[in-house]
């Protein structure tokens, strides 16, 4: 009867547990993945806004994939086009948190996560091309 009731203890349990957000801290490769969604999404943010797309209309389309050999070339590459913007409107928030996220992403790639991302492809120009869809 004891065994029975810390079953049933169980499998009342385990679905509360689950549902929190976030219950076991995200795998660094899980944090790649959403900043690499992240950062793809407001790279096409920065180019479709109203405020800011004269000035970013020459840059690249940008697309990370993590899998991807040139992942991190093409992040070097985006970094200094975005760090040679120079009209005042291009200097906004949405710039600046952009190049944040990309310099985060960068790091954690290269120093944290080192050896835990596999790269299945070595394709610089789909990261330039391919939008995120996800």
């Amino acid at each position: 009867m004891l065994a029975y009731t810390y079953t049933w203890l169980v499998l009342v349990l385990i679905p509360v547990a689950w549902a929190q957000p976030y219950p076991i801290p995200p795998t660094c490769y899980s944090k790649v993945l959403t900043m690499a969604k992240e950062i793809t999404r407001r790279a096409e943010d920065i180019k479709r806004d109203p405020y800011t797309y004269r000035c970013t209309a020459h840059l690249p389309d940008l697309y990370i994939d993590v899998h991807n050999a040139c992942v991190m070339s093409t992040m070097n590459s985006y970094l200094s086009e975005l760090g040679n913007l120079r009209e005042r409107r291009c200097t906004n928030r949405n710039v600046h948190t952009l190049d944040g996220l990309i310099r985060q992403l960068y790091i954690i790639i290269s120093q944290k996560c080192h050896g835990d991302l596999v790269f299945t492809s070595n394709n610089c120009a789909a990261l330039q091309r391919r939008r995120w869809t996800g």
